[in-house]
């Protein structure tokens, strides 16, 4: 189970993508800057073993939440959740 520690703080967010892996998922977060608005913070999860760039993109689920420690801890949560759900899938 993945928990705030194991995630960088907002700052680093700010300038760079976070990525992770936790019991058999891979997440990555990442500072999405609309046109218009607030930026958001999108996580995307997706089954291991390749890296990002090298699954395909049906094998991947995003969600956006807000960009800052409230939207940290829910993409957390989220990510947790996408775990339980892929390890009962069997993914």
């Amino acid at each position: 189970m993945l928990e705030r520690k194991d995630v960088m703080p907002i700052s680093f967010l700010k300038l760079e993508k976070f990525t992770g892996s936790s019991s058999g998922i891979r997440f990555r977060m990442e500072m999405q800057k609309p046109e218009e608005g607030d930026p958001a913070l999108h996580v995307t999860v997706w089954p291991e073993p390749f890296a990002y760039d090298f699954t395909p993109e049906e094998k991947k689920t995003g969600k956006d939440f807000s960009f800052d420690e409230a939207g940290i801890e829910a993409g957390i949560a989220w990510i947790n959740e996408m775990h339980d759900d892929m390890a009962g899938a069997g993914k």
